[in-house]
């Protein structure tokens, strides 16, 4: 397997890490994800980055394998700071295993031999680097995605608490199979988070590696500890589309907050899974749905210009077009200063600019070179 996988590599890229309690007999238990893992010396965990040597919990640090400035509406998020620039960075790994999973390269590393090529892309960096280079960017967010950043949140912490302090907002996006320990310990330096939730049945998540309820209990949890909080529901046909499934969904949102913007978003094949491609028709389905279990905000994305008003915000008061979009671009923005509907005055749920006529309409410069 050594010869396969670039453990050497990675392993010589770690710290100390400081989500993890020992147990008897050099065991230790990790908690930087809600697998959980108890890992003996010298063994991993589900995630394969993160292991024990010699009774002490080993975390990736100090590289990047996939770094990009683009528009935040990418990750996608539509009520944070729209129109900005997030620098996002990720490493390899994840603690899911996806069929599906369009970064595959990247957060399957360690488990499929035609991914090993992720780790050429490794690029050593420090984290005021990244945040200097977010700057000389243009970048005003930093996110950690394209991997499982859960599994990298010791890395994740040291960077985002060096943006904090320059000024700049922070943000996850994440398969939400999260731990209590780390989104309390991170919430200091987390301003915004982006959760799959990837089905509603139990089965489902198995096959995907992980647990329904985890991701329910990080949904509710980070609504508690107020982070600005977006879920994307990646419309799979044959998977995860049919209409009572689409229903748990949005009730379950609507429970923890009418407020939560709901993305449904469009499959198409890649990796392991060759199902059929979602059409726009579908899209809109599942949007009516959540529109009729009450949520405010829901959108159809991945098909631009396909699904009419469903990339646009509005008012959830009196219908005004607050923001109009076409797929990564702001065509308009409406929104006050105050947050708030110019024309009935309503509050808009969402983290937004204090002077609109800053945010940058029908911009073409996507995606932006990276300036070390």
């Amino acid at each position: 397997m050594s010869n396969q996988y670039p453990f050497d590599l990675l392993d010589s890229l770690t710290e100390e890490g400081h989500f993890y309690e020992t147990l008897g007999d050099g065991t230790v238990r990790c908690f930087a994800c809600a697998h959980c893992c108890h890992i003996q010396p010298g063994n991993r965990g589900i995630c394969q980055v993160r292991y024990n040597d010699s009774g002490k919990m080993r975390v990736p640090w100090g590289y990047v394998a996939s770094l990009q400035t683009d528009p935040i509406e990418k990750k996608p998020f539509s009520h944070f700071l729209p129109g900005s620039d997030v620098l996002t960075f990720g490493m390899l790994g994840c603690d899911f295993h996806c069929a599906y999973c369009q970064n595959w390269q990247t957060s399957q590393t360690l488990r499929d031999p035609a991914a090993a090529i992720g780790a050429s892309h490794i690029h050593r960096i420090t984290p005021d680097q990244l945040v200097t280079s977010a700057r000389r960017s243009g970048a005003t967010i930093i996110a950690s995605s394209y991997n499982e950043p859960l599994i990298t949140s010791e890395w994740s912490t040291a960077i985002f608490s060096q943006a904090h302090q320059a000024g700049m907002k922070c943000a996850f996006v994440s398969n939400g199979n999260a731990t209590p320990e780390v989104l309390r310990f991170i919430r200091p330096f987390l301003t915004a988070l982006k959760v799959d939730l990837k089905s509603m049945k139990e089965r489902s998540y198995n096959n995907l590696g992980g647990k329904l309820q985890s991701v329910l209990d990080t949904i509710q949890l980070a609504h508690d500890l107020g982070i600005w909080l977006e879920v994307v529901t990646l419309i799979v046909p044959n998977f995860n589309d049919s209409v009572q499934e689409l229903w748990d969904a949005a009730h379950f949102l609507a429970s923890v907050s009418l407020d939560i913007p709901w993305h449904v978003t469009a499959y198409h094949p890649d990796y392991h899974m060759n199902n059929q491609s979602t059409s726009a028709g579908l899209l809109k389905q599942a949007a009516e749905i959540g529109q009729e279990a009450g949520l405010h905000y829901v959108y159809a994305g991945n098909l631009p210009g396909k699904v009419g008003s469903l990339e646009d915000t509005h008012c959830p008061n009196c219908q005004f077009c607050l923001i109009h979009r076409q797929g990564y671009l702001l065509l308009e923005y409406k929104i006050t200063a105050q947050g708030t509907c110019p024309r009935c005055g309503s509050t808009i749920a969402g983290i937004w600019h204090h002077d609109p006529r800053s945010v940058r309409i029908s911009r073409q410069d996507i995606p932006k070179d990276i300036y070390w």
